[in-house]
């Protein structure tokens, strides 16, 4: 997979340097990661990366299209390695957990703008909100009539 790393950092003119390939090794296995997150597994791996070296390359990656920055309303900012095919997300309101959702309708930007204002739209960002299967099932179990029961 390293190979794969170097061939996305030389297509977009960026040098391939260890803490490029490691944040970007991050993200494929951890999308959805804060900043704090990247730098603790980028840690885990290469002690010596230092907190700013990560930030850079995050930020060296955004720019280059590599990464993708996220940050839902009231949320830390994220980063995935998913990008160009205008995907959406889902939230939970609960522990914040994120999952990734297709475009469900026809090609990107998958949204017709009621008033386009004279703009060529290219991308539609979308961000359902709820509560995540394990956030649920907790929910449940406190909520159970054996539960309200024993009270």
């Amino acid at each position: 997979m390293t190979s794969d790393f170097e061939a996305q950092l030389r297509a977009v003119s960026l040098r391939v340097t260890r803490p490029r390939l490691a944040v970007l090794a991050a993200l494929r296995d951890h999308p959805h990661v804060d900043t704090e997150q990247v730098i603790a597994l980028v840690r885990a791996e290469h002690p010596t990366v230092s907190h700013q070296a990560v930030y850079d390359v995050l930020r060296a990656l955004t720019d280059a299209g590599l990464v993708r920055r996220i940050q839902p309303a009231g949320a830390n900012a994220r980063y995935e390695s998913r990008v160009g095919d205008n995907h959406h997300h889902v939230v939970c309101r609960t522990c914040g957990a994120i999952a990734d959702v297709d475009c469900t309708v026809g090609h990107p930007p998958c949204l017709t703008a009621s008033d386009d204002h004279g703009y060529v739209i290219d991308e539609a960002e979308v961000v359902f909100w709820g509560t995540c299967p394990d956030c649920a099932a907790e929910r449940s179990s406190h909520d159970s009539p054996a539960r309200k029961a024993s009270r």
